[in-house]
């Protein structure tokens, strides 16, 4: 029997289409960085930073995350968020991004990794990230990764989105490379996709970055030192109580 059509009407729209971000966000942007960077005295922005300032950007809820998929949330809409740094954030083509720890032995119950099957092992690692990805996406109907690209010196940085999916673990082959790390390959493009290291687990997705991504460069500022701070602030000793 062929299979009738249905109207299907989406009850919950995100707050902006993916990777539009809203209007003012390069601009709101940039006045944060400069703050941070005046701030601090130091281009380290961390990804802890990024998800606060993401999420402050867009009036979102921030709240960090161990499976670091979830880590910002507004309504049905959930971020994962990571920081890259390359020296080129408006040409880059490939970011890899660190995405959790997969643990065969802890998840599967496997003793010896080094004597798994390549295919076989690259396989369970994968489920271990469908089964989060899974796992979130029961809780928010939109399910999203926004990615900053950081020059060094964090003058130049570029933003871009992308929906957080789930991978066919047919779709893909493993070997190991001559690190002793685990490497997927997409069989249709023989692209290198994902790495996996034995020693902590750490996996690794390789994303291409689109050519459509917000791009922006700020003016390097003079650095605030601590004594021109509290100057501002009038600070006196009273305002210090020493307890004990």
């Amino acid at each position: 029997m062929k299979e009738p059509r249905i109207r299907t009407v989406e009850k919950y729209k995100p707050p902006y289409p993916l990777n539009q971000l809203p209007r003012d966000f390069a601009m709101n942007l940039g006045r944060e960085v400069i703050y941070f960077l005046a701030s601090r005295g130091t281009p380290r922005l961390e990804g802890t930073d990024w998800e606060e300032i993401f999420a402050r950007l867009i009036g979102a809820q921030w709240k960090p995350s161990n499976v670091g998929l979830d880590d910002i949330v507004m309504e049905q809409t959930a971020w994962g968020a990571k920081t890259v740094k390359n020296a080129n954030p408006f040409t880059a083509m490939k970011v890899r991004l660190i995405s959790g720890r997969n643990s065969p032995v802890y998840s599967f119950g496997d003793k010896e990794v080094s004597d798994c099957e390549p295919n076989e092992l690259g396989g369970k690692i994968l489920a271990i990230w469908n089964e989060r990805v899974v796992g979130i996406r029961k809780l928010y109907k939109h399910l999203r990764t926004v990615v900053l690209i950081k020059s060094n010196n964090l003058l130049e940085m570029s933003v871009f989105e992308f929906e957080t999916i789930i991978y066919a673990i047919t779709e893909y082959s493993w070997k190991w490379n001559r690190k002793n790390n685990l490497e997927g390959f997409s069989k249709s493009t023989k692209e290198h996709v994902f790495t996996w290291q034995p020693h902590g687990s750490q996996f690794t997705i390789i994303e291409k970055a689109p050519e459509k991504r917000l791009a922006i460069r700020i003016k390097q500022p003079p650095f605030l030192n601590k004594h021109a701070i509290l100057k501002a602030l009038k600070f006196d000793n009273s305002w210090v109580q020493i307890i004990e």
